[in-house]
């Protein structure tokens, strides 16, 4: 008996796509299944499918899978293939682009922290211990995704190798061995590369025998017209066309005009060309996930919204984007069978206080477990991935009007001497020294780092976290570490005293009380930096800095009735934590 999905696999010709033997445009929009809560799958998915778009495209974060060499984790947050078969039972095709490396402003560009574990592996390209460790995921990740596949009856209609590898490097034969794997563990759909619409980067990204697609954000003619250059024959394709963009801490909150954005994906449609809309729906960085930029002087880590500005907005608003692109796909398409959802619900606004605090400081021994070692050394070596790093030793003195100088600082840290602070190091711009005096009996020297995310994009991929230098007073290096990683992964050793204003680090609770569970936005008036969990669930972080000035809480996350809020504060809490009912991302620029 035939399959009844096998006969709509998509088919590549010189001309265009075919899907189940006729002309096919795909029209898609990008959704992270690890950007979103497991709960609201469906209704983003629900979301998008009323905007119009007859596909989903979602990257595959190795490190969410893999946390460890020798685990991998398809369940919960990570059930991507709960993922794929809801967006199958709302009619959607699906691409996927499992990287390995796939950027997407996400940690390391998806890839697993334990790789800088080896300082002898270097990462996308032929290179033995970084393909064994590709080849390995791969073992477990395809037989995951095969009887996905269309050709199995599944949704899954293409598949991508690597991903804007142009921008990075030009080993062709690390391309072909990815593309060979796939093929060997039985990915049978089409396979394509996706560069950004330049020559130079084509030239490095481009597959021999592969089909391969532009990213791009603006002046499509121009692109598309770049990259038929470096494909004469095939579908025009562009896999992801940028309408909106990401925040940095410290910069304003992008945004795009709707009718600008749908004047180019228009142009694009009526021309035949099939796009992929990045971002359908944005998300939410949770937890330690978000990325990290470094433009060769500076380091830019990426906020905790990824709204994106995009159509559906991150807790699931339907902006006027999402509109203005439905009208147009309308054109295109032709009529849209599915009603657009209503709103979803809101929090009533409310202001809570904290009810217990207690110091970081007092915490460290239920936290973790201290590890000793000559010279400091990065999470990486450690065992460690996220969260925050601590580094003590006894500083024999005296040292009188000196300066402090931390090498390979990733990415902040808070120095203490005998428990009072001294000031902020952070690894670019002018906080890179500190004036200390210690006096003849020597000191004791804390340095508290905090991981901000790595770099997702470029050449500086090989970001290891905490210190993985040393550091030295005037000339001289100190030695003698004790290191505490501090992952964060468990606070139920937690042990709270009375509410206080602490100057440093401290955990915050406050309790919440809720009629019935719904979206909600955090705000954190008076508040400096740290880090949210609600109910146990890793909200991510806040920073002053903004632009983002709320904190997404999506409704699977609360329960009725009671709810626990735990706050790092890194700095001095602001007394109160707010519960609005509308997010605040940030002035625009």
């Amino acid at each position: 008996m035939t399959n009844p999905r096998a006969v709509a696999e998509l088919t590549v010709t010189e001309h265009g796509f075919l899907r189940a033997g006729q002309p096919h445009q795909i029209i898609s929009a990008a959704i992270h299944y690890f950007r979103v809560h497991p709960e609201l799958w469906e209704d983003r998915l629900l979301r998008l499918r009323a905007m119009g778009v007859n596909t989903v495209e979602t990257y595959i974060a190795w490190n969410l899978h893999q946390p460890t060499p020798d685990q991998a984790d398809f369940s919960g947050p990570a059930d991507v293939t709960r993922f794929i078969r809801t967006a199958a039972q709302l009619d959607l095709d699906v691409i996927v682009r499992p990287g390995p490396y796939i950027c997407a402003e996400w940690e390391f560009g998806g890839l697993p922290a334990w790789l800088l574990a080896d300082p002898g592996l270097r990462l996308r390209r032929t290179d033995k211990r970084y393909l064994d460790a590709v080849d390995a995921w791969f073992d477990q990740l395809v037989p995951v995704l095969r009887p996905l596949l269309a050709s199995h009856g599944g949704p899954v209609v293409a598949v991508q190798v690597e991903n804007e590898y142009g921008s990075y490097g030009h080993d062709t034969a690390y391309l072909d061995h990815l593309r060979q794997g796939l093929i060997r563990r039985g990915v049978d759909c089409p396979l394509f590369t996706a560069d950004g619409a330049t020559d130079g980067v084509l030239r490095g990204g481009v597959l021999p025998g592969t089909l391969a697609t532009a990213t791009f954000g603006s002046r499509p003619k121009e692109s598309l017209a770049t990259l038929r250059r470096h494909q004469p024959a095939g579908p025009l394709v562009c896999s992801e066309y940028w309408h909106g963009w990401f925040d940095h801490w410290g910069e304003h909150h992008h945004v795009r005009d709707a009718g600008e954005a749908a004047a180019d994906l228009e142009w694009m449609l009526a021309r035949g060309v099939s796009v992929n809309i990045y971002m359908g729906h944005g998300g939410t960085n949770f937890g330690w996930w978000n990325g990290a930029n470094h433009d060769e002087t500076e380091y830019q880590p990426t906020c905790t919204s990824y709204d994106y500005d995009a159509p559906v907005g991150e807790a699931g608003e339907l902006t006027e984007k999402f509109y203005a692109f439905r009208e147009v796909i309308q054109r295109y398409r032709g009529p849209i069978g599915y009603e657009v959802p209503e709103p979803p619900e809101r929090l009533a606004p409310q202001v809570v206080h904290p009810n217990g605090t207690v110091a970081l400081a007092y915490c460290l021994d239920a936290l973790s477990t201290p590890q000793q070692r000559l010279s400091p050394e990065p999470m990486e070596a450690l065992g460690q991935s996220f969260g925050l790093i601590h580094y003590r030793t006894r500083l024999r003195g005296p040292f009188r009007d000196s300066t402090l100088r931390v090498h390979g600082l990733a990415d902040r840290a808070q120095v203490f001497l005998d428990g009072e602070p001294l000031g902020i190091l952070e690894r670019t711009g002018s906080l890179d020294a500190l004036s200390i005096s210690v006096p003849e009996t020597g000191g004791e020297l804390d340095l508290l780092v905090e991981n901000m995310g790595r770099v997702n994009y470029g050449p500086w991929l090989e970001d290891r976290k905490g210190i993985s230098g040393g550091v030295r007073i005037d000339t001289q290096y100190q030695f003698d570490w004790e290191i505490r990683p501090l992952p964060l992964t468990d606070l139920s050793p937690l042990r709270y005293g009375a509410a206080e204003a602490i100057e440093g680090p401290a955990f915050h609770r406050a309790e919440v009380e809720i009629p019935d569970p719904a979206d909600g936005f955090l705000a954190l008036p008076g508040w400096t930096k740290g880090q949210v969990w609600l109910n146990g669930f890793a909200l991510g972080r806040y920073w002053d800095r903004g632009p983002q000035r709320t904190l997404y809480a999506p409704a699977p996350v609360w329960r009725a009735g009671r709810n626990e809020l735990v706050i790092l504060e890194l700095h001095r809490s602001g007394g109160r934590i707010e519960i609005r009912d509308t997010a605040d991302l940030g002035p625009t620029g």
